[in-house]
């Protein structure tokens, strides 16, 4: 029997397996557990083994299945490696989803050309890699979910130029995949989180001028919950109900950006 999510309701997720990378905190752990609860197997992906160890234990404790796999996307091997082994040890791919991304922030004066080059590396360069190596065990029934930002569609994106770059590459890259995949029943949507990650969570508890001014830009007022707020969208979008949901990008944010 699988995870039951919701009284009488059998987990939507049930049987399949899900990789997500950057598992071992903040928004990749929230989405992993988030996945866990409607019965997914979950391949968590990143750099630290203990941090990779404690989501997996989180889920174990809750009754769910997840397994740590050691893996730097910004090197081609280890994503060819790690895929290999998640295919060796569940017998396929159902989802994939990409979160791990070094974010290159500051003036574009300040960025240097190896903090450029890590952004892209870890972000739409990963995300490229991992798409096409998961591809062929995707195809029939697969999904993959890309994180996004709304950096650059902020009206002041100072200080956030490189990242935004990278994240814009990404969502050009996932409607590609949407459009080219699409006959082989893969779908490929972006999300757009503002989450209580850790770097967030200390960033509004350090009380700077900045935060009552940044919450008075989310409509609702609060950050999301890297669970609850945008683990479910990304169940959400994983799940039946979605399943003529493709090439787009869905904002998770409260309200705060404004897509035309």
């Amino acid at each position: 029997m699988g995870v039951v999510s919701g009284v009488g309701k059998m987990a939507v997720l049930e049987n399949k397996i899900a990789v997500i990378t950057g598992g071992g905190q903040g928004v990749g752990a929230g989405i992993a557990l988030a996945l866990a609860a409607e019965g997914a197997v979950v391949a968590v992906l990143g750099r630290n083994l203990t941090k990779l160890e404690a989501t997996c234990a989180e889920i174990h404790h809750r009754g769910g299945e997840a397994q740590a796999f050691v893996c730097d996307v910004t090197v081609a091997e280890d994503i060819d490696a790690a895929v290999m082994e998640i295919v060796d040890e569940f017998g396929g791919i159902d989802i994939l989803v990409n979160n791990a991304q070094i974010i290159p922030l500051g003036r574009l004066l300040e960025v240097s050309d190896e903090e450029y080059q890590e952004g892209m590396a870890s972000g739409p360069l990963a995300t490229f890699r991992l798409m096409k190596a998961c591809y062929p065990f995707l195809r029939g029934d697969g999904c993959i979910v890309n994180l996004a930002s709304s950096a650059a569609m902020r009206p002041d994106s100072a200080g956030f130029g490189a990242y935004a770059a990278a994240k814009e590459a990404i969502r050009a890259l996932s409607r590609a995949a949407a459009c080219e995949w699409g006959e082989d029943n893969i779908r490929v949507n972006c999300i757009m989180p503002l989450a209580m990650s850790p770097a967030m969570s200390r960033w509004v508890e350090s009380g700077s001028d900045d935060v009552e001014e940044f919450l008075g830009s989310v409509p609702l007022g609060r950050v999301g919950d890297c669970e609850e707020d945008i683990g479910r969208v990304v169940v959400f979008l994983c799940g039946p109900d979605a399943s003529y949901i493709t090439g787009h990008t869905l904002p998770v944010d409260g309200g705060q950006a404004f897509i035309r």
